[in-house]
């Protein structure tokens, strides 16, 4: 590792095979509200903010935004376990933060009091934390930072901006909420929307009908959470997983639901909105994560207190 990076392993949390987990990596302002901090770092610098967390290092931190998303993969982990106590297919935790060590004591101390099985703590000077990503084996990576998301995207790691915002959703099953265009599926019918509107979209949709999608910057990401689901039965499956889309399903939806059967990634539930707003339908779910490329989507889901992560399609 470069000299940059401090990364502190977690030696009461057993150690996951990168080749089979699929590891999830957090930033400390995704995982714990960190807002009154970050605002102490901005207006009076790095010293201040560390004598403040070092003042307070046994202080916990509040949950975040993904704070209730991270439990619910441990669930699903002691679940996959009970089932197999040999299976090395599990999700692992890590947190990557711009903290020194020094000031990210509080941040371990925070994981420990709340039972969070975070493997690693890295610990990273450098001001592109993302360059450690795939050498830790990231399939998905949460930021409340956008630079630090599109630069992620652009290393071809699933990504996605988390919101600030306080989460209150039942502990259980994992329930993922996905948007299809430039989010499951890539961006090309959305941009033919954009430039050439609804009826040159729907056409478009009912001449590629048999032809699957592009790929999306969130699918990799899904495919694995997909295999870890057919490990169980539907009725006992600790993940469940939707597709909330702005599509119509009359003229705009087989060919989502072609590319879904195309790919083998097997959805729980689809919701083809046809343009209506999403919240109602999100509130219904309560996911502890629903992803999407539109703000409007994902203010309609915070407005109901859903946890949101945005996937910026432009940055």
């Amino acid at each position: 590792m470069a000299e940059s990076e401090s990364t502190v392993i977690n030696t009461d949390v057993k150690q996951k095979d990168l080749n089979e987990a699929l590891v999830i990596a957090v930033t400390t302002r995704a995982i714990f509200s960190l807002e009154e901090e970050h605002k102490l770092y901005l207006e009076k610098g790095k010293e201040e903010y560390t004598r403040h967390q070092q003042a307070n290092q046994d202080k916990p931190l509040p949950p975040g935004t993904a704070f209730a998303f991270i439990q619910a993969v441990q669930h699903v982990n002691k679940k996959i376990l009970e089932s197999n106590p040999a299976e090395k297919d599990l999700f692992d935790i890590l947190v990557l933060s711009n903290n020194s060590p020094e000031s990210g004591v509080r941040i371990i101390n925070s994981a420990k009091h709340y039972g969070l099985e975070i493997s690693k703590f890295c610990f990273v000077s450098n001001e592109d934390s993302t360059q450690y990503l795939k050498s830790h084996g990231v399939k998905l990576f949460l930021s409340a930072d956008r630079t630090d998301v599109c630069n992620a995207l652009r290393r071809g790691v699933s990504a996605a901006l988390v919101f600030q915002q306080e989460v209150q959703v039942p502990s259980t099953p994992l329930r993922v909420v996905f948007d299809g265009d430039a989010v499951l599926f890539s961006n090309e019918t959305d941009q033919i929307f954009q430039e050439q509107g609804l009826e040159e979209a729907v056409q478009y949709e009912q001449a590629m009908e048999d032809v699957p999608m592009g790929e999306g910057p969130l699918k990799a990401f899904a495919m694995h959470l997909g295999k870890m689901r057919k490990k169980f039965s539907q009725e006992k499956s600790p993940i469940r997983t939707y597709l909330v889309t702005a599509r119509s399903g009359r003229d705009m939806g087989i060919r989502a639901i072609k590319t879904l059967r195309e790919w083998g990634l097997e959805i729980d539930e689809a919701f083809f909105m046809d343009g209506a707003p999403k919240g109602p339908i999100l509130a219904q779910i309560q996911p502890h994560i629903f992803f999407d490329d539109g703000l409007h989507n994902i203010q309609g889901a915070r407005n109901v207190g859903v946890p949101s992560a945005w996937v910026p399609s432009c940055c």
